[in-house]
């Protein structure tokens, strides 16, 4: 049983392994979590797919030599299992080349024929 890497404290399986195979992320914040979990694991598909077709790049490569460390989450407007809209404010921490480095983003969700996708980030 791995720790998942969204830092929920739950097993993988049990958090966002379930989003990455394909069920539906019941808030924007468990569809964050399951993003940063997604760029931790190198799966460049999930997302893809989980990003709003309006505003996701034609194709995405992601930067191997990068390491997610921990995610921190500050604030959460919305986005629960009964909105359409909702915003997640977090940071990353990574490293890469022996820096550490944080990534701090307000992200924007959106729900999409009923499902939750990332629509823009600042």
């Amino acid at each position: 049983m791995h720790r998942c890497p969204c830092g929920s404290g739950a097993d993988y399986e049990s958090c966002c392994g379930p989003l990455h195979r394909g069920a539906a992320a019941p808030t924007a914040l468990a569809l964050m979590r399951s993003r940063f979990s997604a760029y931790a694991l190198g799966d460049a598909d999930y997302l893809m797919t989980s990003w709003h077709p309006q505003t996701r790049p034609a194709s995405m490569d992601l930067d191997d030599t990068v390491i997610w460390r921990r995610l921190q989450i500050v604030d959460v407007v919305a986005g629960g299992e009964d909105d359409d809209d909702g915003v997640v404010e977090f940071r990353g921490a990574f490293r890469r080349a022996g820096q550490h480095d944080v990534l701090h983003e307000r992200s924007r969700f959106t729900r999409l024929n009923g499902r939750w996708v990332y629509l823009d980030g600042s």
